[in-house]
């Protein structure tokens, strides 16, 4: 009787654990990047009242008699199914759409999280809510190099950049081969500082359908700036790079083309213009995006775009293995194996998605019908406890 009354106690201790680990679920069911759980029993050791015995010639073979003694936990395994999708516009919320983990610094440990709700601090670094440093790898003046060392991610505002100068001035449009008058193009350039000058650009017809080509100092529109030029068209309008010769510029040091070869020679309406000039003014950081590959990409002032720094990610052979260490992170463990390390997109790695979160992958209808399997069992094994002690107290009650 004993037996019955023990395995009874095992039930309910097991459910109750079962109700907790539901109860829990429920509980974060709006937590970012959170993964749910399920129980998994096991029956605990049986009684053997008569062991197996083998067929002889007289007797057929006896089959082993055992009672069981009831019920633990085995496990509590977690379900890493990809969350549903938040969008919340803010730049610095990060989604992970596959496998892997956001890396993080808690305080020298390496840590890993799915919960990319993200911010920035007094100094700019990439943080979590709990101040814990989001990891990658920082670019240099726009290039990353340093892939394997892992660092803090910095994105400083105010960070500025310098100017690049000019190198070539591209002018285009069609210019009439029988036009009579100057026409006046303005292009502006940069110098070695990124300071900005609008040179004057003059284009003067020689007569014979061609055009000459001469720059003017910005501060005398009247002084020539450099050497001149000459763009001529072959007879159906097309430029003539033979008979062409290209002008230049000095402004500041800084040795500038002007490239003439997007010029037609069509007869009608005169229409120069530049095209493209290379080279930029110095630029301040004014807002920065995250693409799928975790590459950050500052925009400057000036227009310019520039690579900050990219996430890196951490993959698992057993994610299972991953030990909660509670603030929405976990730690590797001996069972889980060691981090992958790599980029958003390569090597098995998942995508990042910027201004979103991943939601937590409870689903609330299989929650509210796990709890009423853990009452029901809670429940049922309540009632072996009373049956049983009901039958002793017959036994009892046997001698008055």
């Amino acid at each position: 009787m004993l037996r019955s009354l023990f395995s009874g106690i095992s039930g309910l201790k097991g459910h109750q654990q079962m109700m907790d680990v539901v109860s829990n679920n429920i509980a974060n069911v709006n937590t970012a990047g959170f993964k749910t759980s399920n129980v998994v029993f096991e029956d605990t050791l049986s009684q053997l009242l008569r062991a197996a015995g083998a067929s002889t010639a007289t007797s057929g073979g006896l089959d082993p008699t055992q009672i069981g003694l009831g019920v633990k936990l085995a496990a509590v395994q977690q379900n890493f199914a990809q969350g549903s999708t938040q969008i919340t516009n803010k730049s610095t919320d990060l989604m992970i759409n596959g496998d892997g983990f956001f890396v993080l610094d808690d305080g020298g440990e390496q840590v890993y999280s799915r919960a990319g709700a993200f911010t920035l601090d007094t100094d700019g670094y990439l943080v979590n809510p709990n101040g814990m440093y989001v990891q990658g790898y920082q670019a240099v003046d726009g290039a990353i190099t340093a892939y394997g060392q892992l660092s803090r991610l910095q994105l400083q505002a105010g960070l500025s950049i310098p100017g690049s100068p000019t190198s070539t001035i591209s002018l285009g449009g069609n210019l009439d081969p029988k036009g009579t008058g100057e026409l006046q193009v303005t292009a502006t350039v940069y110098d070695q500082g990124g300071a900005a000058y609008a040179v004057p650009i003059i284009l003067t017809p020689n007569g014979d359908g061609s055009y000459g080509v001469q720059a003017k100092d910005p501060a005398d529109n009247t002084a020539d700036l450099g050497t001149a030029g000459t763009v001529a068209f072959d007879a159906a309008g097309r430029y003539d790079a033979g008979a062409s010769t290209a002008p230049t510029l000095n402004i500041n040091g800084v040795d500038m083309t002007i490239d003439l070869s997007l010029f037609t020679g069509f007869a009608g309406l005169s229409s120069p213009t530049p095209k493209r000039v290379d080279g930029y003014a110095a630029g301040t950081l004014n807002e920065f995006q995250i693409g799928t590959d975790g590459i950050i990409t500052g925009i400057f002032s000036n227009g310019q775009k520039q690579a900050l720094g990219q996430l890196a990610l951490a993959t698992f052979n057993n994610v299972s293995g991953l030990e909660k260490q509670g603030d929405s992170v976990y730690r590797d463990t001996a069972n889980s194996g060691i981090p992958q390390i790599g980029i958003p997109g390569a090597g098995g790695h998942g995508l990042v998605t910027g201004g979103a979160l991943e939601m937590s992958n409870v689903d609330l209808a299989a929650e509210f019908t796990n709890m009423i399997i853990a009452q029901r069992g809670f429940q049922a094994n309540s009632k072996v406890i009373t049956t049983s002690d009901e039958i002793l107290q017959e036994l009892v009650n046997i001698k008055r």
